[in-house]
């Protein structure tokens, strides 16, 4: 009789064990790995305490924080690019992708197409500038950018054609990956 029962705790308590998933480097609506869209500019060397943070000297604001915050794994590799707002007590308002591993919960990377947006987003609106073209997503906080160089030549050097989504080959590869938080 004790068998069964500790055979039936064990199952319990291995039915009862939910499984985590790792988001380290998931970027959803609210969080980008270890950020998240409430995290404050003054709680970094918290948040990324084994990593380490490079703060633009070039430019500093009035409350004299960096304008620009570079965030590194402790090997050197780039992770992200933060740009904290100017309020007074700072948060976290724009965020550049840096390092292929952090995925939307779609599956979207630096890794990317084209195709991978069109298949996992809907999108809103192609701003197009000199050199890349911006695709912003329906309701996200997440956009993408897109060279200029992965679109056909007709497209490619025309400065005042406004390209839409359909002109955009299915192989065009993401350059930037960026969410904007208010």
């Amino acid at each position: 009789m004790r068998a069964i029962l500790s055979t039936l705790f064990v199952i319990l308590l291995l039915l009862s064990c939910e499984e985590k998933t790792d988001t380290t480097f998931l970027v959803t609506e609210d969080a980008i790995g270890k950020l998240d869209k409430i995290s404050l500019a003054r709680d970094l060397d918290i948040i990324y305490e084994n990593d380490s943070i490079v703060r633009d000297s070039t430019y500093v604001n009035a409350a004299n924080n960096s304008k620009r915050i570079k965030i590194y794994e402790k090997g050197g590799k780039k992770l992200l690019t933060l740009t904290p707002n100017s309020d007074s007590i700072p948060s976290i308002e724009n965020i550049r992708i840096e390092d292929s591993r952090f995925v939307t919960e779609g599956g979207v990377g630096l890794n990317s197409t084209f195709k991978d947006i069109k298949d996992n987003y809907s999108i809103r609106k192609v701003i197009t500038s000199m050199n890349n073209v911006v695709i912003l997503l329906k309701d996200s906080d997440i956009y993408f950018t897109i060279s200029k160089e992965q679109l056909p030549s007709s497209l490619r050097y025309a400065s005042s054609v406004n390209i839409e989504a359909v002109q955009i080959p299915d192989d065009a590869k993401i350059k930037y990956m960026m969410v904007g938080w208010d």
